[in-house]
């Protein structure tokens, strides 16, 4: 994130009468997540406005914790909102009834606002994800601002030039100079249009070069991530060998949605193997300082964990009684097999993140969010709906030199092993993750520039 914030709006508006409603607009887990980021911030601004939504794709369970009623209707399509990366996950849902909801949504979105003008309260919304709640805004007739969470400039170039790629048909990305096409940016460049959120400084400024109104406030995703414990303690049951080196980390995130998330952790597991097997080679003890390895298995509430220590104890790995790293989850399952420990937690998402040295991920936002803490990821291709290659391909070119993706799962220990003897490399990936994820703190500052904007524009 640039250091240049945008400057405020001042009025001497009176802000005893809470008149404001906001609806808010998502489409996705992610973005309803993101959204609750900023709608956390903004109840904590004084005088804050009246909240609603609609979360377009998916139920918005996110929304709960908040107490934010949601309007019209809410369902669960087939593709589980990965409609866009598969032409036969679009019939999917089309067969099950998306034009239907599709048309039954924007109805609601009019009615709201139509509603609530009658009633003599000024509105907003805010979209939060890509296009597709950007044009709900527009046909909502109301003004709106937009958070822009699905696109990155990074993804056809870096902060020099393009990117020069080799597939077919990658010139349509980029065509207009933008990552955002031209009736994207015509819906971002409408007078109603009065602020756009892009979620890092390239696109921010890109945008802005466009004559988009672009702020460059950060990206929501990187907050609310601080670990429980800020500085980890390893364990060895042998007392007189506790000052040695400590341990290899490695964080392991299969993704969240079943079944498609057992089928990567069993890719997985081919990658811990192969790990297990470099921590048993002398050659390579003898060149590192890490004499043990020890896997963070970040396991979604939404997984079943017996499923995936089935999965993990066919691999040879045992129950075991100490666990060899401290987190804050009372629950964890611990295993052991030869120099290598292996935790599995459902409880200690952020602490998984922060204490692991590298990952292996086949998943979207924890992904990133590794990432942008300044780490390196190995990802692997799976089978999808979510993380087939083309999705772990864009991922790659999104996040740059912190993301090493690979063919096979066996080819994890070569590129860990690489990455062990390059300090200059992790160094790299470090000041790369930061910048192209940001820094936290952005739902804050999008919220209190939200506020400026709604009593002063709205």
């Amino acid at each position: 994130m640039s250091d240049s914030s945008p400057a405020p709006l001042t009025s001497d508006f009176d802000k005893d009468t809470p008149d404001l409603r906001l609806l808010v607009l998502s489409n996705g887990h992610g973005e309803d997540v993101i959204a609750v980021r900023i709608l956390k911030q903004l109840q904590q601004q004084p005088s804050p406005p009246e909240i609603f939504a609609l979360p377009l794709v998916g139920q918005g369970y996110a929304y709960q914790g908040l107490d934010i009623p949601l309007i019209g209707s809410v369902r669960t399509m087939p593709s589980g909102g990965f409609v866009y990366m598969d032409g036969r996950q679009f019939v999917r849902d089309v067969q099950g009834g998306l034009l239907q909801l599709t048309v039954s949504q924007i109805k609601a979105v009019r009615h709201w606002v139509n509603t609530q003008k009658k009633s003599g309260y000024r509105i907003a919304i805010l979209a939060v994800g890509d296009i597709v709640p950007l044009i709900f805004a527009w046909l909502s007739g109301a003004q709106y601002s937009f958070v822009g969470t699905a696109k990155s400039e990074y993804y056809v170039r870096d902060e020099v030039s393009l990117l020069k790629r080799k597939a077919k048909g990658a010139w349509w990305e980029s065509f207009s100079g933008s990552v955002y096409h031209p009736w994207e940016r015509w819906l971002m460049s409408r007078q109603r249009c009065k602020a756009v959120f892009p979620r890092d400084s390239l696109t921010a400024e890109i945008l802005k070069s466009l004559s988009i109104t672009a702020f460059d406030l950060g990206n929501p995703m990187m907050d609310d991530l601080e670990p429980t414990i800020s500085h980890p303690r390893f364990y060895n049951t042998d007392v007189e060998n506790q000052e040695l080196a400590r341990p290899l980390v490695v964080t392991l995130l299969p993704g969240s949605r079943p079944p498609e998330a057992y089928a990567n952790w069993q890719q997985m597991m081919i990658a811990v193997s192969a790990i297990m097997a470099l921590f048993s080679e002398q050659e390579f003890l003898r060149h590192t300082t890490c004499g043990t390895v020890v896997f963070l298995g970040a396991i979604a509430p939404s997984l079943h964990i017996e499923s995936i220590r089935q999965i993990l104890e066919s691999q040879g790995f045992c129950p075991y009684a100490e666990p060899p790293i401290q987190i804050p989850d009372k629950s964890a399952l611990t295993f052991k097999q030869k120099n290598g420990f292996f935790l599995l937690s459902q409880n200690a998402y952020n602490d998984c993140l922060h204490q692991g040295d590298l990952a292996i991920a086949m998943a979207g936002t924890a992904t990133e969010q590794f990432v942008g803490l300044g780490k390196p990821v190995i990802t692997i291709p799976g089978k999808g709906p979510q993380f087939t290659y083309a999705f772990a391909e864009a991922q790659s070119r999104h996040l740059g030199p912190s993301i090493i993706l690979i063919e096979e799962p066996t080819q994890v220990a070569k590129e860990v092993k690489s990455l062990l003897a390059n300090p200059d490399r992790l160094q790299l990936i470090a000041e790369n993750g930061i910048r192209r994820m940001g820094k936290p703190g952005a739902a804050k500052r999008i919220a209190e520039y939200l506020m400026e904007l709604l009593w002063n524009e709205y």
